[in-house]
């Protein structure tokens, strides 16, 4: 059983524009996702999955430093861009991680794919109240091109995982409810604020050397709980949100 992480990332976005390349810590953050995927012990490989788009192709001299491989699909059909890059990767457990999830956690990483395996789900993620930027989830490359093969609204072209949660008499789901009463916290980077949050968060706990988790954050903010201040305000999902609109639009 071959177990890949794909990344997904891309330049066009709008409310804050080639985001992905914003410097954290003297790094782009692009470069952060990639690098602490690597420290996950349950993955076999790393694939970081981008759009055909000219522009885009900056996006895999960020994965090159990280010896990482890449992949080129669809700029807006997300799905089709991981039906594809797991095909090629002969990946049989795929593991969705965003682009603008620079404090993703290995260790949760790991207890997800853990669980996933142990239960032999055909789609598992985290649930409950949980940090906005610690999302992961993991499914079968059977259930990838199943929903590749019958998703049709724009949502779930656009957000690879809707399929199976819309459609959970077909699939075997699982979803880990790790955090309880933190689902305010926000450590995504979609907004200019948020880039101003993660790079306080970066200047206080980054180290060369290891790699620091959701607790040291946890710890951080406990001792500066002005810093979630800087992008609480800020709605939770809107890109989603967003797709759901167009779902509307495209069957009326």
């Amino acid at each position: 059983m071959k177990i890949g992480a794909i990344v997904q990332a891309r330049l066009n976005s709008k409310r804050l524009p080639r985001k992905v390349l914003l410097h954290l810590a003297g790094k782009p953050a692009l470069w952060h996702v990639l690098n602490r995927l690597k420290h996950c012990k349950k993955l076999d490989t790393v694939i970081l999955a981008t759009s055909t788009d000219k522009e885009d192709r900056k996006l895999k001299d960020v994965a090159d430093l990280l010896n990482i491989n890449s992949f080129f699909g669809s700029i807006n059909d997300v799905l089709s861009r991981y039906y594809y890059a797991a095909k090629e990767y002969n990946l049989d457990v795929i593991v969705r991680i965003t682009g603008d999830c620079p404090l993703i956690d290995p260790s949760i990483v790991d207890e997800i794919v853990e669980n996933y395996k142990r239960d032999q789900y055909d789609y598992y993620g985290l649930s409950g109240d949980f940090p906005d930027g610690l999302d992961v989830s993991v499914f079968s490359f059977k259930a990838l091109e199943i929903a590749f093969k019958e998703a049709k609204l724009p949502s779930q072209r656009e957000h690879v995982v809707m399929f199976f949660e819309k459609n959970n008499d077909r699939f075997k789901l699982g979803f880990y409810e790790k955090f309880q009463d933190k689902g305010d916290y926000r450590w995504t980077l979609d907004e200019p604020e948020d880039y101003e949050f993660l790079k306080a968060v970066f200047n206080e706990l980054y180290n060369e050397e290891k790699v620091f988790n959701y607790e040291g954050i946890f710890a951080l903010l406990e001792r500066k709980p002005e810093l979630m201040k800087i992008n609480k305000h800020i709605i939770r999902n809107e890109g989603y949100l967003k797709s759901l609109e167009e779902d509307k639009r495209s069957v009326t």
